[in-house]
C-alpha cells in the first residue's frame, strides 16, 4: 500500500484525524511504560546506594545519547519516502531497554539501559513530528501537537499511579528490598510494546519527496534564520532543564526523615503523579491559545513557570521542609512549564521551517535540548552531591530564566 500523500499546509483538512489520534494513543502506552519505570527509579537506585550525582549522570548521557540520535534520525528521515519504520522501530528499542533495567544491580546496567531506551526515543522523535506536522493544516498546529504531547501525559499519570500502587502492594514487610522494583520493570514491557504496535497499525505513512543528498552539515546550514534564533533561546533554557527524576529524588530526600525512605519514594511517586496531570491539562490548551495569539510570548512564560519550579526547590532545600503541599505546588508547576515547552517548540518548529526539511529541524531542535538537558542534568547532580542542592537548584533557576528572557526579546520573523 502506497503511503497517504502529503497534502499542501493550507489544507481544510480536519486537524483531528487518524493520524493525530494514532499517535495520542501510541504516546500515551509508551509513556505508561517508561514512566512506571522513571518514577520508581530514584527510588530503586536509593536502594542500590547510587549518589544524586549518579542520577544526574545517568539521565544527563541518556539525554545526550538522544540528542545526537535526533539530530541524525531527523536528517535522515527527511531523505526517507516512508518514515514509519524508523518510528515503529524507535518505540521497539525503547520498550526493550526500559525492561532491561530489571536487570540492573548497579549503575552501569542503569545507565546503558537508559541510554538505549532514549536513543529509541531519538530515533522515532523527529520522524514522528514530521508525520504529525503534515497530518493537519498548518493553522491547527499548535492543536495538533498539544493533544499528542496530552496523550503523553495522560499515560504519564496512569504509568505513575500503576508503579506507586504495584510498589505500595509488593513491598509488604520487605522496605528495602530490590524485588519489587525489578518485578515493576519488567511490566514495563507490555504497554511498552503495545506502543509499537498502535502505531504501525493505526498511524498512515505522510509521503512527501525526500531531500536530494545533503551533507548533514549543508543541510543545518540552510535552515531559516528564525529556526536558528529558535535554537539560542531553547539551548540557553535547556542548560537549566534537568531531568524531572531529580525533582522525584528531592521529594524523598526531603520527606524521608519524617517517612521512611520506602513511603517516602510512594509519596514521591504520587506527586510526580500530579505533575503529570498539570502537565496533560496544560498541553492541548497551551497548544490552542499559541494558534490563537501566537506562540512566543506564550514559550517565554513556559520557561518563566520553569525558573519559578526550580527556585522553589532551591528554597525548600534551604529551609528543609517537609511540607507536601508545597512540594505538590512545585509538581504542579514543573507539569505545567513542560506542557507549554514541548507542545510549544514542536508548533514553532513546523512554523519556522520549511515542510521537506522538517525532520532535520526537529532533529537540530532534539540535539540542542538533548545537549541542554545533558549539561543541566549532569551539573545539577554534581552541585547536589558535592556542593548543596539549594545551589543546584539555584543555578537550573538562573539558567532557566535567562532563557525565557531571551525568547521573550528574541525576533522570530526573517530580518
Amino acid at each position: 500500500m502506497n503511503p497517504t500523500p502529503e497534502l499542501p499546509p493550507d489544507s481544510s483538512r480536519p486537524w483531528l484525524n487518524r493520524n493525530v489520534a494514532g499517535m495520542g494513543l501510541t504516546s500515551l502506552l509508551s509513556d505508561i511504560s517508561h514512566e512506571m519505570a522513571t518514577t520508581l527509579l530514584p527510588g530503586f537506585l536509593a536502594v542500590l546506594g547510587v549518589s544524586a550525582a549518579a542520577l544526574g549522570a545517568i539521565e544527563g548521557v541518556a539525554d545526550a545519547v538522544t540528542s545526537f540520535t535526533k539530530l541524525w534520525a531527523g536528517w535522515f528521515s527527511d531523505r526517507l519516502e516512508r518514515r514509519k519504520p524508523l518510528v515503529v522501530s524507535g518505540y521497539g528499542l525503547t520498550a526493550g531497554a526500559t525492561g532491561l533495567l530489571a536487570l540492573a544491580s548497579g549503575w552501569p546496567l542503569v545507565l546503558f539501559a537508559r541510554a538505549a531506551a532514549w536513543f529509541g526515543r531519538g530515533v522515532r522523535g523527529p520522524a514522528r513530528n514530521a508525520i504529525l506536522a503534515s497530518s493537519v493544516p498548518a493553522e491547527a498546529r499548535g492543536r495538533a501537537f498539544g493533544f499528542e504531547r496530552a496523550g503523553d501525559t495522560i499515560g504519564a499519570v496512569i504509568g505513575p499511579l500503576i508503579g506507586v500502587a504495584l510498589l505500595a502492594a509488593m513491598h509488604g514487610e520487605a522496605q528495602a528490598s530490590e524485588a519489587p522494583f525489578r518485578m515493576i520493570f519488567a511490566l514495563t514491557l507490555i504497554p511498552g510494546f503495545a506502543a509499537a504496535l498502535s502505531f504501525a497499525l493505526l498511524v498512515r505513512d505522510s509521503a512527501h519527496r525526500p531531500s536530494a543528498a545533503r551533507p548533514l552539515r549543508v543541510a543545518l546550514g540552510q535552515l531559516p534564520r528564525p529556526f536558528r534564533r529558535l535554537l539560542w533561546g531553547v539551548g540557553i533554557f535547556g542548560m537549566g532543564d534537568f531531568a524531572h527524576t531529580l525533582m522525584i529524588l528531592a521529594a524523598t530526600q526531603l520527606l524521608a526523615p519524617r517517612e521512611g525512605l520506602a513511603r517516602a519514594a510512594e509519596i514521591a511517586g504520587l506527586l510526580y503523579v500530579a505533575h503529570n496531570v498539570f502537565y496533560a491539562a496544560a498541553a492541548y490548551p497551551f497548544g490552542a491559545l499559541s494558534d490563537r495569539i501566537g506562540r512566543r510570548g506564550l514559550l517565554a512564560l513556559g520557561y518563566g513557570a520553569g525558573a519559578a519550579t526550580a527556585a522553589g526547590f532551591a528554597a525548600a532545600f534551604a529551609w528543609n521542609t517537609r511540607s507536601i503541599e508545597l512540594l505538590l505546588a512545585l509538581f504542579a508547576l514543573g507539569g505545567i512549564y513542560v506542557a507549554g515547552e514541548e507542545a510549544l517548540e514542536s508548533a514553532l518548529v513546523a512554523d519556522l521551517a520549511q515542510s521537506g526539511a522538517h525532520g532535520t529541524a526537529y532533529g537540530a531542535l532534539g540535539a540542542v535540548n538533548g545537549v541542554g538537558d545533558f549539561v543541566a542534568s549532569a551539573l545539577v547532580g554534581v552541585l547536589w552531591t558535592f556542593v548543596s542542592p539549594v545551589v543546584a537548584f539555584a543555578y537550573a533557576a538562573v539558567l532557566m530564566a535567562a532563557g525565557a528572557v531571551f525568547i521573550g526579546s528574541v525576533r522570530m520573523k526573517q530580518s
